[in-house]
C-alpha cells in the first residue's frame, strides 16, 4: 500500500488542518506551545524540500472563551463571535512565533463560506494564497467567525480546509485529529471496530462509519472529515486523516505512522479543467487569430496580442468561449480581465497592459491552466 511518506514526497502543495483540541490546553486556557513548536519544525522540513504548505487552524473560539471566562462552549452565535474576536489575536501570535523560530513568515487569512462560493471573492482569496506561497510565506487560515452568520458559516475547519485545498489546487490535505484514522465504528464504543486504511470512494457505507466529535472543545468529528474528503477528492486532492496529538505529527507520518488515506482519482489540474468544461456557463467569447490558435494547441496561454474581438458582458474570472476567425469554438476558459478591459487590451502586447489600463493582473488573458480545448 502507498504510504503517507510517499505522498509527502510527491505532493507539491500541502494543506494541513489543526483542530482546537490539538492546539489548545483546555485546563490552562492557552496554546500548547511545545507541541506547536515541534509542528513548526516539521513544516520547515517540508518547505526546505521545496514544498508549499498552507495551514488551516482552529482555536480562536476555544482560546477566546477561556480568556473571557466561559466555562462551556458558547452556544449563541454572538458568544462565538465574541470569543473568536478575543482568541484570534493569541492564536495567530502563537503561529507567528512558532513559525518565525524556523525562519518562516506567517500570513493570516480569515475566510467565510462566501469566500469559497462567490466568484470574485474566491478569485481574490485564491490569488492571495498563490502570491503568498510564491513569496515563501505560510498562509495560516481560519474561519472569520467574528463576521460570519449562522447561515453562511462552515461551522468546522475540516470542510474549510477542504475548500482551501480546492481553492489552492493542493495535492494533499492532511487532517490531524485525536484519532489515527477512520474505523468501521467508534473504537471508543466498540472494541471490534475495524481500522480502514484506504478509501477510494465515499460510499454510503463509508458515511455510515462516521460518528460525532469526541472533543469537548472541537466542533468537528468524523462526519465533517468525511464531508471534507468528498470536497477534496472531487478537486483531485488526496486526503489523510492521522493522529495529531503527538509531538512531530508530520514526522510520524513520514516514518510510517498509522493513517487513513483517501485516494483522488485525478489530479487537481484535471479536476479543475473538468469543472471548467462542464460546470460553468460561458458569459461571452473571444475571437483569436490563427497564430494564437496554433499557440493554444501547443499548450500555450492566450495572450492579448492574439485576440481580435471580444463579445458579451463578463467579469474577471467568468468563463468565455474561445473562437477562431471562422467562428468555430476551440475551447473555453476563465478570463483574467472583464469585458471592458479585455476590449481595451485586445491585440496589444502584454508589456503594454499596465500603461493602457493603469494596472495589470496578469500578462495573459486566459492562462493555460484555466483553459479547456475542444
Amino acid at each position: 500500500m502507498p504510504t503517507a511518506h510517499c505522498q509527502l514526497l510527491t505532493a507539491k502543495r500541502i494543506v494541513i488542518k489543526i483542530g482546537s483540541s490539538l492546539l489548545t490546553d483546555e485546563a490552562a486556557g492557552r496554546v500548547r506551545e511545545a507541541w506547536l513548536a515541534a509542528l513548526a519544525e516539521d513544516v520547515h522540513q517540508l518547505t526546505s524540500q521545496g514544498k508549499q504548505v498552507i495551514v488551516v487552524t482552529s482555536g480562536a473560539i476555544a482560546l477566546g472563551r477561556l480568556q473571557l471566562g466561559m466555562k462551556n462552549k458558547p452556544a449563541l452565535l454572538e458568544e462565538k463571535q465574541a470569543a473568536a474576536a478575543c482568541g484570534q489575536i493569541e492564536l495567530f501570535s502563537a503561529w507567528r512565533n512558532a513559525l518565525s523560530q524556523q525562519n518562516l513568515k506567517a500570513a493570516q487569512l480569515l475566510l467565510t463560506a462566501d469566500d469559497s462560493i462567490e466568484r470574485r471573492r474566491y478569485l481574490n482569496a485564491r490569488n492571495t494564497i498563490d502570491t503568498l506561497l510564491d513569496l515563501g510565506a505560510i498562509p495560516v487560515i481560519n474561519e472569520n467567525d467574528t463576521v460570519a452568520t449562522a447561515e453562511i458559516r462552515f461551522g468546522d475547519n475540516d470542510r474549510l480546509a477542504a475548500r482551501v485545498a480546492q481553492m489552492a489546487g493542493a495535492d494533499l490535505l492532511i487532517l490531524f485529529s485525536d484519532i489515527d484514522g477512520l474505523y468501521s465504528a467508534d473504537p471508543a464504543q466498540n472494541p471490534d471496530a475495524k481500522f480502514i486504511a484506504e478509501v477510494s470512494e465515499i460510499t454510503p457505507d463509508i458515511e455510515r462509519m462516521a460518528g460525532g466529535s469526541a472533543s469537548n472543545i472541537g466542533s468537528g468529528g468524523m462526519v465533517t472529515k468525511i464531508a471534507a474528503a468528498k470536497i477534496a477528492l472531487s478537486a483531485g486532492c488526496h486526503m489523510i486523516i492521522a493522529r495529531g496529538n503527538i509531538d512531530h505529527p508530520l514526522r510520524a507520518l513520514q516514518n510510517g505512522g498509522t493513517f487513513t488515506r483517501f485516494i483522488a482519482q485525478e489530479s487537481p489540474l484535471s479536476a479543475r479543467k473538468r469543472w471548467i468544461a462542464g460546470s460553468i456557463h460561458p458569459a461571452g467569447s473571444v475571437t483569436i487569430d490563427d497564430g494564437a490558435a496554433t499557440a493554444l494547441k501547443s499548450g500555450k496561454s492566450l495572450l492579448p496580442a492574439g485576440v481580435t474581438a471580444i463579445d458579451g458582458t463578463f467579469d474577471r474570472g467568468d468563463a468565455v468561449l474561445i473562437r477562431d476567425m471562422q467562428g468555430n469554438v476551440l475551447g473555453k476558459g476563465l478570463i483574467a480581465y472583464g469585458a471592458a478591459d479585455a476590449a481595451r487590451i485586445k491585440g496589444k502586447k502584454s508589456r503594454d497592459i499596465e500603461q493602457i489600463l493603469g494596472f495589470k493582473r496578469r500578462d495573459v488573458l486566459i492562462h493555460r491552466d484555466d483553459m479547456v480545448l475542444e
